[in-house]
């Protein structure tokens, strides 16, 4: 079996290799570099004969493909001289992507030896002068999204190539940092340390694979950021024994309540197009969400980890067409996969069992658009339109008729069935009738409030002829 040997050059000087290294670099076989971009390596090519990978940087747009051909050329070598080494700088288990390729891809192809060496990320972390090691984050600058950083730990962004490297993640961070966040530029090699504010770091004149970006955890004391887990300690400070008397005495059925109202605060501030509210109202709908998983987690039942994990499985599962081999061409086909990967993750095996599948707690108006939705999805529905419009008004007949008889209890069965009428009106208008309703409802209110506000005495003292000029007024007035 062919051998590659990979060797760890170390974060430093020729005298930071290792003795193990050092005799294998003199073994006299075939030796290659990543980079010579290192001062161990012009050393080294002193005594012994060098060949480096530089040309592959220049020759390939994407680092993606600059690995992937290192990678290839690594494998065919080894077959050709039967025993090779490979040279990395710092550590092969730390960053570099060649190593993770071989182990990964070709493990049981070739024969792998690692030589290790002193890590860059050892030294970035002392010259960084940060003790604490329990809350240390590596983010690969490759690999970096918005998502990747953690404000509670230090974060360290591995070796920053090139300036264009550079703005693109500090635009990540300031997706999650204030601009003005102090950033430690450490250059491993030079052993140089730069303190920086964010919207500055893509200002300087030197990057390379020796230049890593450090930014300290932020201090509970002086949050401007915080993170989910955050939230999830603070929710269980508040639950704590010294916590807030209210929130102790909570239980799932005592707050379930406030899951509708949050939920229905969320749907005003889109309604009213206001992104500083919605930001407002999202917040207090997650803290439901923490809440409730804080109580399971008590009870021993489930905490957050668990609705995640269910929550990642389901999106996973219900979008084959994303992250499986289903194949879809429009949105109309991807909610056709979602349904059916839906029935069958839930065992729903008759079409009944999916309308019983709509929850019972959903307001009675959504719970009917989404059963004549499902229903409608086998065929048992109006051609178009014009056929639900019909059924409304032989609804209304029939309620008429009911109401004049003061027959309660039919009247009730007709009023019910005229408000199926009309939600099913609204599905084939693709309006949704609680939004709908809600928004009537505030308008009602402040038509309302015109009247009193214009009225020149009590409500009370007034006719309701009166009150109705002010209402005709306050349309012409309020726009609405």
């Amino acid at each position: 079996m062919n051998t590659v040997q990979i060797i760890g050059l170390g974060a430093g000087c020729i005298d930071d290799l290792t003795v193990k290294a050092y005799n294998a670099l003199n073994e006299n076989i075939p030796t290659f570099v990543r980079t010579e971009r290192h001062p161990t390596v012009n050393e080294l090519k002193k005594n012994i004969k060098i060949e480096s990978f530089d040309i592959f940087f220049e020759k390939f747009e994407t680092f993606d493909e600059v690995y992937e051909k290192i990678t290839d050329n690594i494998i065919e070598l080894s077959k050709q001289h039967k025993k090779i080494n490979y040279c990395t700088a710092g550590s092969p288990y730390y960053g570099d992507i060649v190593t993770k390729k071989l182990l990964n891809e070709y493990k049981d192809k070739i024969n792998i030896i690692i030589i290790d060496g002193i890590s860059f990320l050892d030294k970035c972390i002392k010259l960084s002068g940060y003790s604490d090691y329990k809350s240390i984050k590596i983010v690969d600058c490759l690999e970096a999204d918005e998502y990747s950083f953690d404000v509670n730990s230090m974060n360290i962004i591995t070796q920053i190539y090139d300036e264009e490297m550079a703005s693109s993640v500090k635009l990540k961070l300031m997706e999650t940092y204030p601009d003005t966040t102090e950033v430690l530029n450490i250059d491993v090699l030079d052993e140089k340390v730069k303190k920086i504010p964010l919207y500055m770091l893509d200002q300087e004149k030197k990057y390379g694979f020796s230049t890593y970006f450090c930014i300290m955890p932020i201090d509970i004391s002086k949050k401007t950021v915080y993170n989910i887990d955050n939230l999830l300690r603070i929710v269980r400070t508040l639950r704590g024994p010294d916590g807030c008397p209210w929130d102790m005495k909570q239980t799932h059925q005592s707050i379930r309540q406030h899951v509708i109202e949050e939920a229905y605060e969320v749907v005003d501030a889109i309604d009213n197009d206001d992104v500083d509210n919605l930001i407002e109202e999202l917040g207090d709908l997650l803290f439901q969400v923490v809440f409730h998983a804080e109580l399971g987690s008590e009870d021993g039942y489930f905490n957050f980890n668990d609705i995640l994990n269910n929550l990642c499985n389901k999106m996973y599962f219900r979008h084959p067409h994303v992250f499986g081999d289903i194949k879809v061409s429009d949105a109309d086909e991807a909610l056709k996969s979602w349904e059916s990967s839906k029935a069958e993750q839930k065992n729903l095996n008759t079409y009944t069992d999916n309308l019983k599948d709509v929850p019972k707690s959903l307001s009675t108006l959504s719970r009917s658009y989404k059963i004549q939705k499902r229903a409608a999805e086998v065929g048992f529905d109006w051609p178009d339109a014009e056929g639900a419009i019909e059924k409304i008004k032989e609804e209304l007949i029939e309620f008429i008729e009911e109401y004049k008889k003061y027959d309660d209890h039919r009247m009730e069965n007709e009023f019910g069935d005229l408000l199926f009428a009309l939600v099913n009106l609204a599905r084939f208008v693709n309006i949704n009738p609680d939004v709908a309703l809600n928004r009537t409802i505030n308008k009602f209110i402040n038509r309302f409030e015109y009247i009193e506000k214009h009225a020149k005495k009590d409500l009370k003292q007034m006719t309701l002829n009166e009150m109705d000029e002010l209402w005709e007024e306050s349309k012409f007035h309020l726009g609405i």
